[in-house]
């Protein structure tokens, strides 16, 4: 009689808990539904109530009004530019940076590297006027530079890649010494294939939120040459005040790139942000 009633409960247990999974689920994806539904409505369709869910007829209409009425492709070229540099700059400096902190002895090491982690307490808007006057004084307004030179360097960054070369045996490093290998060399060829995982989640997560900055890029660009991805979506929604199929066609185009990085790299990033991440 016990193990029947142990069993029928381990069983609603399993049901109760994909239920919760599948409403959930259903919770994370309807938005996404909704706006690539909205983006094969009509204008007036757009902005029917009761709303519909269902589009009466697939139309791209939308999609062609929203590249005539803003350059989404150029939105989107400008925020992959920025978006690489940003990654590439902090995979250097915080791997450099998080190797220091690793591996290299010297005075007020742990000191330097609290003070480097205290950082992450002072939100980043509390900095932006005094970025806003050297981006300004450099003349950098309106560029590459300016969008993505402020975020090069990440204290994030370097945190999470120190995490990981400290899973990295001591003692690989003092055989690599006594064989000769220089600390330049053991950083290429040993320390940093090592921590790909790592290397892999700072990419994906440096890029993305790169991508989805709003702020900056409003501040520092002047011209619909230089705008980025959200500063195209905020004039698409202003010009589109009434029919919404526009501005979802819109908000689709540019999802499309970032879910396809976030599809590819998923892996990569559970596997990072759950491995050495966790060693103290």
């Amino acid at each position: 009689m016990k193990p029947r009633l142990h069993r029928r409960r381990a069983a609603f247990r399993t049901a109760l808990c994909y239920a919760l999974i599948t409403l959930a689920a259903v919770a994370v994806f309807f938005p996404i539904y909704y706006a690539l539904a909205t983006s094969f409505f009509t204008a007036s369709e757009s902005v029917s109530y009761p709303p519909k869910f269902f589009p009466s007829r697939f139309t791209f209409d939308s999609y062609r009004e929203a590249l005539r009425r803003a350059p989404v492709v150029r939105f989107i070229v400008n925020s992959f530019i920025v978006s690489a540099a940003v990654m590439f700059g902090q995979l250097i400096t915080a791997s450099m940076a998080a190797y220091s902190f690793s591996f290299l002895e010297y005075k007020g090491r742990q000191a330097l590297f609290y003070v480097v982690l205290s950082t992450m307490m002072v939100p980043w808007e509390v900095t932006i006027i005094s970025n806003y006057l050297t981006v300004k004084a450099l003349s950098w307004t309106d560029t590459y530079w300016g969008l993505s030179v402020p975020f090069m360097a990440s204290a994030f960054g370097i945190f999470l890649l120190r995490q990981g070369f400290l899973t990295i045996p001591r003692e690989l490093k003092d055989a690599a010494a006594i064989d000769g290998c220089g600390n330049f060399r053991f950083f290429t060829t040993i320390a940093i294939p090592l921590s790909r995982p790592m290397l892999g989640t700072l990419a994906v997560y440096t890029f993305l939120t790169t991508y989805n900055q709003y702020l900056w890029p409003l501040l520092v660009t002047n011209t619909d040459k230089m705008r980025t991805v959200q500063i195209g979506l905020s004039m698409l929604q202003r010009d589109e005040s009434v029919a919404w199929n526009s501005t979802m066609a819109g908000i689709i185009m540019v999802l499309v790139p970032t879910a396809i990085l976030l599809l590819l790299a998923h892996k990569q990033l559970v596997r990072g942000l759950t491995s050495g991440a966790v060693k103290g």
